[in-house]
């Protein structure tokens, strides 16, 4: 498995008074190429989901499997139903794809311009007119780095603010200032995406008045972290978890008592207990030296999941965990933004303190848990495993 991998993430807002957003995404990750679409249909609304569906899907599927741009404008010319009123169809697209040996082509069709950000500032790149099927395609192929960001928008976030709080909406230069501004190294696709959906939510004053959507592609080493919960259902694979959990590479995080003192006998370490809430619904955390992070068990990795939940939303801009330092959101800013790989030690040990019949805890709520919880990372575009022992 390479060392570089895509991370993507997007966000969309969805104009108001629909239900449905025109603008959709679709994302295809082979082991080699991370293909991304971003697709802008017709207008707003079903008509405009469907359109943005079928090409969103068409293309990403095709240029996965190595077809070229012409055959996938050809199929799209052919496919998408045509609207009654207009006469045409038709729908927007900006194509990504970026390979782990560091090409990059890129494919645009009257969407915004897409913004490549290296080391925080926006970096220019060549492009090549062509016409397939009537339509004018820009193409642009060239090397990107670890840590390069790219922002591919619908003509929403241009039109943000339009008549409202700017005359003529946030142009892609200020766009560009404001992404510049907001960037730091670390900042996952998915933070950035959310960052300009955010702005742009308030431009609109939180009324979008057309569907608005950023989609974020980033350059980035894996990165591995290691979560373990509960012990194992016979105390004769204590040993074996440990060595399977300690052998990872990676960040490593403890969660639940029983385990915290399991790992804290396995390493012949004590636990460093804390009585500071920093959140007064999510106990407290602890610390073992030779593990990055040790919180309690079932309520937290719970926390966690409702904040999974948002957070892998197309339609969530909050970052709620963000800068927060109770466990629940330390464990999610090491899941969600540092993580690429995922790996879950999960023990079916049963606690004799959760079998309090006024304890609505108990095996297999916390398997459920972290089924739900891995889900929401595969979601993601984490590369998940869960051991059960």
């Amino acid at each position: 498995m390479s060392s570089i991998c895509m991370e993507t993430g997007f966000v969309s807002l969805i104009k108001k008074g629909e239900e449905l957003c025109g603008d959709r995404v679709a994302t295809v990750n082979g082991e080699d190429c991370c293909t991304l679409v971003l697709a802008d249909g017709l207008g707003s609304g079903v008509k405009a989901n469907i359109l943005s569906t079928l090409t969103a899907k068409i293309i990403a599927t095709m240029m996965s499997n190595g077809l070229s741009v012409e055959e996938c404008v050809s199929t799209i010319a052919q496919t998408l139903p045509v609207c009654k009123v207009r006469q045409i169809a038709y729908c927007t697209f900006t194509i990504l794809q970026v390979s782990t040996n560091g090409d990059a082509y890129l494919v645009q069709f009257d969407n915004p311009a897409a913004i490549l950000l290296r080391d925080g500032q926006s970096v220019d790149y060549d492009q090549t007119q062509k016409v397939i099927c009537g339509k004018t395609i820009y193409e642009s192929r060239f090397k990107v780095r670890v840590g390069d960001l790219f922002l591919l928008m619908s003509d929403g976030v241009i039109h943000a603010g339009v008549g409202e709080v700017l005359n003529f909406g946030w142009q892609r230069e200020n766009v560009v200032e404001y992404a510049q501004e907001k960037y730091a190294p670390d900042i996952s696709a998915k933070a950035m995406a959310a960052v300009i959906c955010e702005a742009c939510r308030d431009l609109y004053l939180n009324k979008p008045g057309d569907d608005t959507t950023v989609a974020a592609l980033k350059v980035r080493r894996r990165q591995v972290v290691n979560l373990m919960i509960g012990p194992p259902a016979d105390k004769r694979d204590d040993e074996t978890m440990m060595q399977q959990f300690f052998s990872k590479g990676g960040k490593r995080i403890v969660c639940g008592g029983s385990t915290s003192q399991m790992v804290s006998r396995y390493l012949n370490k004590p636990i460093r207990c804390s009585i500071d809430y920093a959140d007064p619904e999510i106990p407290p955390t602890a610390a073992i030296d030779g593990v990055d992070l040790v919180t309690e068990g079932v309520i937290t990795i719970g926390k966690v999941l409702e904040t999974a939940r948002g957070f892998s939303s197309e339609n969530d801009v909050s970052l709620r965990f963000q800068n927060k330092k109770d466990g629940a959101s330390l464990i999610s800013q090491l899941l969600f933004e540092e993580a690429t790989d995922v790996n879950f030690f999960v023990g079916k040990a049963v606690n004799p303190s959760h079998q309090n019949p006024n304890l609505p805890i108990n095996i297999n709520i916390k398997m459920e848990l972290i089924q739900n919880l891995a889900d929401c990372l595969s979601k993601m575009g984490k590369k998940v495993k869960v051991n059960f022992y």
